[in-house]
């Protein structure tokens, strides 16, 4: 077992949502190997309502999550990330920062908490079902033996769980 913490940034547009949902997953199924953060393009500075509250009723610690510009993870003194995984397809359409120290990247697609239409029910529903594939992905990626993979192998492993997790409304 290697002592080595392994990094990562999550992207969405608005930083809302789906990668909010994916650093806190992170950073709690990871058992202290890896550190989810998470960032938007364009971020709304606020997360969304359902998922606060659906993190909040799993005990995630209420204060963790903010909506967070990416230029924040493209600084000089920013942490050094080891992958940089975009939930959303806007985000994965869009024109990135140079991440310091090129970091594995591929995309992850999640169907938008925000685009969740009903009753206030259906939305905490739909929201739930996100946080579930998120929650599956994201058990996936830290079973992975990163340490003793090569970087090609480990890259076709990432991009592999992209599309084996996708679902057909993915990142509207």
């Amino acid at each position: 077992m290697t002592d080595r913490i392994y990094t990562v940034l999550f992207l969405c547009t608005h930083n809302s949502a789906r990668s909010v949902m994916a650093e806190c997953l992170l950073n709690r199924e990871g058992k202290g190997r890896f550190r989810g953060f998470s960032a938007g393009s364009q971020p709304s500075g606020r997360i969304n309502p359902y998922v606060h509250d659906l993190l909040e009723r799993l005990g995630f610690p209420a204060a963790e999550p903010r909506s967070k510009i990416w230029d924040e993870f493209a600084a000089a003194d920013a942490p050094h990330m080891d992958f940089v995984f975009t939930v959303c397809d806007n985000a994965a359409g869009e024109v990135c920062p140079i991440w310091p120290g090129q970091p594995m990247t591929a995309h992850w697609g999640f169907s938008d908490p925000s685009s969740a239409q009903g009753i206030d029910a259906e939305k905490a529903a739909f929201t739930a079902t996100v946080f579930g594939q998120i929650q599956r992905r994201i058990q996936a990626f830290v079973s992975l033996p990163i340490a003793s993979l090569d970087r090609l192998a480990l890259k076709r492993k990432l991009d592999d769980m992209g599309q084996a997790y996708a679902t057909p409304e993915a990142a509207r």
